[in-house]
């Protein structure tokens, strides 16, 4: 992949952005993963991220020690964990001057005519500024489909398309689809195919799967936008991915995208 300005959209799953035992942020991912995007926006590329995470970080405020299995509290936490993920970021990009800003959608916000042509003009002046992060995350204190199911993984592929990206990065904490002898996938154009690999490699403080990340990965390469799913508890992963290493597992896009910038 040659490095031309993009359109980015990077997914953050809790499992990169919470320390080993998951019931609070850690602030080392977030100063590197911070440095990651930061030289990408340095390159002129326009990145957005969709982060999970509030929900873990509202655990201690809340005095708890493990995921609540009850709805109700678990968005009681992610009302509280929001403004401490802000925060993380805000203080994480702020060391390369660079500006964060908070966007929370629901599925129905891009099921609405409306609210979806709002939200693209709203992405679109952030980009002009040239030194905002978006921050997206579903409004988990009104909305359930993430909490209960995905982990954020069909939003990033919806905001990849609101956002009229050309390439779409899943960080997770694992090398990428895995075989059945443990080795990552290196390309995938068959993503039904694909299923036969998936095990159940969901982390506790997660909802998220590799089920849930194909099938964001499928919406995605659909309509145009290349996909890679990687590790991103391993440094330079992200930069690797734009120089067209072979890291994590790619997903090539299957159809010219039917937007233009």
């Amino acid at each position: 992949m040659a490095d031309k300005p993009r359109r980015i959209v990077l997914k953050f799953g809790s499992g990169i952005l919470t320390k080993p035992n998951g019931n609070a942020l850690d602030p080392a991912q977030f100063r590197r993963l911070a440095a990651d995007v930061a030289r990408l926006v340095q390159r002129g590329h326009k990145c957005v991220i969709v982060s999970s995470g509030a929900v873990a970080a509202g655990l201690r405020v809340l005095g708890l020690k493990d995921r609540p299995d009850d709805l109700a509290t678990r968005q009681a936490c992610a009302a509280v964990g929001q403004s401490k993920l802000m925060q993380a970021y805000e203080t994480a990009f702020a060391r390369h001057k660079l500006n964060v800003a908070q966007l929370l959608l629901t599925h129905s916000d891009l099921d609405s005519r409306i609210r979806y042509t709002n939200a693209k003009n709203t992405l679109r002046r952030l980009f002009d500024r040239g030194n905002v992060v978006p921050i997206i995350n579903e409004n988990d204190s009104v909305a359930v489909e993430e909490l209960k199911f995905g982990d954020n993984d069909r939003l990033s592929a919806e905001v990849a398309m609101l956002a009229e990206a050309d390439l779409l990065i899943l960080l997770t904490s694992v090398d990428g689809l895995m075989d059945a002898s443990g080795k990552a996938v290196p390309v995938v154009s068959d993503i039904d195919g694909a299923a036969k690999f998936v095990r159940d490699e969901k982390e506790k403080f997660s909802v998220g799967g590799m089920v849930s990340k194909l099938q964001a990965v499928k919406l995605a390469v659909d309509v145009g936008i290349a996909t890679v799913i990687a590790n991103g508890r391993r440094a330079g992963e992200i930069a690797a991915v734009l120089r067209g290493e072979q890291v994590g597992t790619r997903f090539p896009a299957r159809t010219e995208k039917p937007h233009g910038k």
